[in-house]
């Protein structure tokens, strides 16, 4: 059995990645499955800390779909842990390689 390579939480300083859209920034601190199987289910999780105007500039931690965050926010910084994990995946892939500047 394979082991996730981003099963274990980072801190908020030192996330896997950071996604962001419109003021709101999101950091993945943990993923719960194997990238080749969050593919296809629609309800795959990842450990998150967000901030917004709606939170007055503090973080709030919770579990959000993988789904919400691809489809809704950009890719803006990557570890060298996530862009390996991810390296086969077209959603985060389009996302590092399309105007984030990371590669």
């Amino acid at each position: 059995m394979a082991k996730n390579p981003l099963g274990i939480r980072r801190d908020i300083e030192d996330p896997y990645a950071t996604f962001m859209a419109g003021g709101c920034e999101i950091r993945v601190l943990k993923t719960y499955k194997l990238p080749k199987n969050e593919i296809a289910d629609p309800y795959a999780r990842w450990h998150t800390v967000g901030k917004s105007p709606m939170t007055f500039g503090s973080w709030e931690y919770g579990d959000t779909y993988r789904r919400e965050v691809t489809d809704n926010f950009q890719l803006t910084y990557a570890s060298d842990e996530f862009i390996e994990a991810y390296r086969n995946d077209p959603a985060i892939m389009i996302a590092i390689h399309v105007g984030t500047g990371i590669s």
